[in-house]
């Protein structure tokens, strides 16, 4: 793992005009620690300059204008019946056998939706197997030290009873096997570990690889134990390891039972997100403070009002993401120079899209929303700044006001970017970048907005608590849009369209195509965006050979009305 981040050491130094010297420049170099919290903060990446708005005559257009009162009806509107229905119980799903082969473990690494993809191909992997899991093993985060566990996220007691009839399950190992740990797997080569289990791998292979070894354990402890019948197996690791194809059809709608019903957030997460969710349905008056008996002091009055709807936006625009696009951002030389530096830095330069023009990328959908487009998308379909939006941020940690972001295992370092009302932001390119989407809708909020540090005090700096609770106000949400792909958005849609709740999904390519025609007029723009997302709203797609069954959950797991 290679960690990129900003330092700056100095040895003891001699002379005391040096010494000065250095206290006078040391503002400069690191300007990050001596700008107020009130404002954002400059970063010493040279992408950090102050970006204008790339497509200010329809931004222009997009503040001046207002939505009708039948665009807004239209808008909020609830997804009709598509004539599908959640179908999780197959007639031919075999009943749970005595005696099981084994024990299942299953180390998971990843965020918080990688994991629970993981889980749920646990549970399969162990029904095939007919063996007993234990609950899965989240592996902590190297950089965030996320020591999260199962049981930390998920109502584990909640988790076992739904699969009850299923699969046989146990929070832990009886003492007999209580050596098999992940430090017991981490020390040496063991025969009890499968460590090369492929990606998507099939039934079959678990059959012909896993079982022999819970069997031949099986064997061993009859022959010199005599008084114990089950082996063991830990699979190390453990993600994107079971296929979506060939299989079953009760193991497909057992590995939706478990994502769609079986896995529930600890009550602590679904007590803050329902506060959130409260919140963003009936604000408060701009004079009332929050704090954590909010709900209790307002809840009469709040009877009395008409809830609100809101829009839950996954804003994903960090510099991974930017530099691994080799798209144009408007940052000028001194951004390009940048990003094709941490290209070269992080990827060798092997990068496909770096054989493409900005044009060619755009026009094929390879280039992601920029908050600014991502707006405008949103007031193109009808939203104005009257719409109350939940920005779900990602994992990120701070000290002072500097902070961190992990993405696809690298760590490197941004500014912390301050909203007016106190929200914390992280978009690459910083607060420019930020301002024309809050410009669009200041009614923008997020967690730290919304609840009070003592109601956040049992999540904070743990990521996988804080994706928990954007994940449930997502799917209390009445809109949900992700700006990009990525784990939560296919996490989310899947799960939303499981319960025929509308989601937007932007049409990259068309909107590529859209921000590269400079002489585009609002009207035309709103006209082809409305044109380019009627089938775009959350209307059900059937799963193709390979796609993830977590994100099309039909027809394998829903069934025609």
């Amino acid at each position: 793992m290679r960690f990129h981040y900003q330092s700056h050491y100095h040895q003891p130094l001699k002379g005391e005009a040096i010494a000065g010297l250095f206290l006078l420049l040391f503002p400069v170099l690191l300007p990050c620690l001596f700008t107020p919290f009130t404002y954002a903060s400059p970063s010493t990446f040279s992408e950090w300059n102050v970006i204008k708005p790339r497509h200010l005559s329809l931004l222009r257009s997009a503040l001046e204008g207002k939505s009708s009162n039948g665009e807004q009806s239209d808008l909020w509107t609830p997804l009709a019946d598509q004539g599908w229905r959640p179908c999780l119980e197959s007639v031919n799903t075999p009943s749970l056998p005595q005696n099981s082969e084994g024990y299942l473990q299953v180390f998971l690494d990843g965020g918080l939706n990688q994991q629970r993809m993981g889980i749920c191909d646990a549970v399969a992997v162990a029904k095939i197997l007919n063996a007993t899991l234990v609950i899965p093993y989240l592996e902590v985060n190297p950089v965030w030290q996320d020591s999260s566990s199962f049981m930390d996220i998920y109502d584990v007691d909640h988790f076992i009873n739904v699969l009850k009839d299923d699969v046989s399950i146990v929070k832990e190992l009886p003492d007999e096997f209580s050596w098999s740990t992940r430090e017991y797997y981490a020390t040496a080569i063991r025969a009890t570990r499968i460590k090369r289990a492929p990606v998507h791998a099939s039934a079959n292979w678990y059959l012909e690889n896993v079982l022999p070894v819970l069997q031949r354990l099986t064997c061993f402890l009859l022959l010199v134990l005599f008084w114990h019948s089950y082996g063991i197996a830990a699979i190390s690791p453990f993600s994107h390891r079971l296929s979506f194809d060939n299989l079953p059809s009760e193991i497909q709608q057992l590995r939706c039972k478990v994502n769609f019903k079986a896995l529930v957030f600890v009550p602590h997460i679904r007590a803050l997100g329902d506060a959130i969710v409260h919140r963003l349905r009936y604000p408060p008056g701009e004079t009332e403070a929050l704090s954590s008996d909010y709900l209790r002091v307002t809840t009469d009055q709040n009877d009395k009002q008409r809830p609100q709807k809101f829009v839950v936006l996954h804003l994903r625009f960090d510099k991974d993401m930017a530099a691994h696009s080799a798209c144009d951002f408007g940052g000028g030389k001194a951004e390009k120079l940048a990003l094709a530096k941490y290209r070269q830095t992080i990827w060798g330069g092997r990068v496909l899209n770096s054989q493409f023009t900005d044009e060619e990328l755009r026009s094929q959908g390879r280039c992601p929303l920029t908050p600014e487009e991502i707006g405008l998308l949103l007031a193109a379909l009808g939203f104005d700044n009257s719409t109350r939006l939940y920005l779900a941020s990602h994992r990120v940690l701070c000290r002072r006001n500097l902070c961190f972001y992990v993405s696809s295992n690298i760590l490197y370092t941004f500014s912390m970017i301050y909203s007016p009302n106190g929200s914390i932001f992280q978009v690459y390119g910083g607060e420019a970048r930020i301002s024309t989407l809050r410009e669009l809708f200041p009614l923008m909020e997020n967690k730290k907005s919304l609840a009070s540090s003592e109601e956040r005090a049992r999540i904070k700096g743990k990521a996988s608590l804080l994706a928990a609770v954007d994940y449930y106000v997502g799917m209390h949400s009445d809109i949900f849009v992700s700006a990009s792909p990525g784990n939560m958005h296919n996490a989310l849609v899947g799960h939303r369209t499981f319960e025929n709740m509308k989601t937007i999904r932007p049409n990259m390519a068309l909107l590529g195509q859209l921000f590269l025609n400079k002489n585009i007029t609002w009207l035309e723009f709103r006209q082809a965006v409305a044109e380019g997302h009627q089938n775009r709203q959350g209307q059900l797609k059937l799963r193709k050979p390979k796609q993830s069954i977590y994100t099309y959950p039909a027809p394998d797991c829903m069934c025609r009305a």
